[in-house]
């Protein structure tokens, strides 16, 4: 018997996954840590990442005992990333254009639930509408009154899953996620998840995952029911 069940619907985490947004921010943090003479390690990166801006900036200060108030963390955070994606282009993760589109051409409902606020999100993806335009919808965590508790909570992917018109059940939803705090969301929520990790990300947080492949275009479809990328 196969581990993996047949989908019907794929949802997409987006910083990281669709968008290489991940070093932005943590050279923005790595900024802030440096100040005060600290470093943004990989264990902190694997906790931080994933989750909503305001529980990140609370995990930051924590863990690396930073003395400033969350908030002006938050504020500070929040102005270097935002100005450098307001001055730069943010390219496309490699395979997610090909993959996309496959999955629409073929009437694949698909859609985004991301933990950045809507802000943010019109932000990043302004050079990229016509490709946001291919999911049936966005669920920006940040801002989405929906959204009471960002991940590892399952909020955002069972919130996502009932905006479809056919509201499908948790099982029959696929998720794409790059962090710990994004797959253990949908294995809350009851979903399969595809992971595609960052090099810091350690071996032990990867193995609750469903699947873990290194690119968006290796994912193999066919395993899940859908029709083959190749």
């Amino acid at each position: 018997m196969s581990k993996y069940k047949q989908i019907s619907h794929v949802i997409f985490d987006m910083d990281g996954v669709l968008l290489d947004t991940e070093n932005v921010y943590k050279n923005a943090i790595s900024c802030i840590a440096k100040r005060f003479g600290k470093v943004y390690t990989a264990d902190i990166v694997a906790k931080v990442i994933g989750t909503l801006e305001k529980e990140s900036a609370r995990i930051a200060v924590t863990e690396m005992k930073l003395p400033i108030p969350v908030e002006e963390f938050r504020h500070e955070f929040r102005t270097l990333s935002h100005g450098f994606f307001a001055k730069h282009h943010v390219p496309l993760m490699p395979g997610a254009k090909k993959l996309v589109h496959h999955l629409s051409s073929n009437k694949i409902p698909i859609s985004v639930a991301t933990s950045s606020s809507i802000d943010s999100f019109e932000l990043k993806t302004k050079k990229h509408k016509e490709f946001f335009k291919l999911f049936d919808h966005v669920v920006c965590g940040g801002t989405d009154p929906e959204v009471k508790q960002g991940k590892p909570s399952p909020d955002i992917f069972l919130i996502s899953a009932s905006r479809f018109p056919d509201a499908p059940k948790p099982e029959k939803c696929l998720v794409v996620e790059d962090s710990p705090n994004g797959v253990q969301a949908a294995i809350s929520a009851g979903m399969q998840v595809v992971m595609i990790p960052d090099h810091y990300v350690p071996e032990e947080r990867r193995r609750d995952a469903t699947l873990v492949v290194s690119s968006l275009d290796l994912i193999p479809l066919e395993k899940f029911g859908l029709p083959s990328l190749k």
